[in-house]
């Protein structure tokens, strides 16, 4: 079990971590489909295991980062190419 929660933790801090650089890189924009995506499903995993393992302060950090992402990825625009200021 120690295994999956270290490779989950891990692979929740490669798709934030990613999604940022890609951000910065000008590779992907704060409101991609993409970019929210990895976002959510990074902070997902990493609220999972900050669950399992009792950490409080992570479950509120993960949990609001997945929750900004995903009411992010639901207001879009309809258009990736929209870029808004």
């Amino acid at each position: 079990m120690d295994a999956i929660l270290q490779l989950l933790s891990l692979v929740g801090a490669a798709l934030v971590l990613g999604a940022y650089v890609a951000l910065q890189k000008r590779w992907w924009t704060s409101t991609g489909a993409a970019y929210l995506c990895a976002n959510l499903l990074g902070a997902l995993f990493l609220t999972a295991v900050a669950t399992i393992d009792r950490r409080v302060g992570f479950i509120v950090l993960e949990a609001t980062w997945a929750l900004v992402s995903l009411t992010s990825l639901v207001r879009r625009p309809a258009r990736d190419g929209v870029q808004q200021n």
